[in-house]
């Protein structure tokens, strides 16, 4: 066995946990982005629907 790794070997962790860095960073923009236009947009909160209606 070679202690020398090819340069392919070592790029392949770096690329998936740079993508999985991307996407985690995207959906954090996403939530709170979601959370910010449904505080500023001021619309009435939608009824309870665990309540049943009688």
């Amino acid at each position: 066995m070679s202690d020398n790794l090819p340069a392919t070997d070592v790029a392949r962790p770096r690329l998936r946990s740079l993508i999985t860095t991307i996407l985690l960073i995207l959906i954090s923009v996403m939530i709170v982005r979601d959370i910010l236009v449904r505080r500023w947009t001021g619309s009435p909160s939608p009824p309870d629907t665990t309540q049943q209606s009688r």
